[in-house]
């Protein structure tokens, strides 16, 4: 199972239910990386998209515990056990865990190849994901050279479990 985000220097991912900031080739290569696959979510993360619509091209399985939720185009699934049974449906290479934070928290023991986007940039924010550089389970194995954005400075990297 994979997992992808974009997260500042203090592994934060959000601010307010939106993401910290839009970098277009960040939006690109999420779109390449998820398109066609699965895509594991929370509640709020389907919320933050337009018009609160599951994302096109792409299985949407949304975890929340709120039990009359709904989504048109989506499975709504209520635990980790329950994801983690609607997902055996697939190959695990075409899962992709897309947050918000508590399910990046819930869903971090099951994956083991992470496609992060480092923004060399502390952002105020109120929601992280867990910081895999001081977590002696995962290994840096891929960084694009520097990108920039305006004066914004990032990197796509490949962290996988050990």
């Amino acid at each position: 199972m994979n997992l992808i985000a974009a997260v500042d220097k203090n592994w934060a991912i959000g601010y307010r239910n939106k993401l910290l900031i839009s970098i277009p080739d960040d939006m690109k290569y999420f779109r390449e990386m998820t398109t066609g696959k699965v895509c594991v979510m929370g509640k709020n993360t389907l919320l933050s998209f337009p018009a609160g619509m599951p994302l096109a091209n792409r299985e949407n399985v949304v975890l929340t515990s709120d039990k009359s939720f709904r989504a048109k185009g989506a499975v709504v699934v209520h635990s980790v056990d329950e994801a983690l049974k609607e997902l055996e449906q697939y190959d695990s290479r075409d899962v992709f865990v897309i947050g918000g934070e508590s399910i990046y928290k819930q869903f971090i023991e099951h994956v083991d190849t992470a496609y992060i986007t480092y923004i060399d940039y502390k952002y105020q924010a109120d929601k992280h994901m867990p910081n895999l550089e001081k977590d002696s389970n995962w290994k840096l194995v891929e960084e694009s050279d520097e990108q920039t954005y305006f004066n914004v400075e990032y990197y796509f990297r490949k962290y996988v479990r050990k």
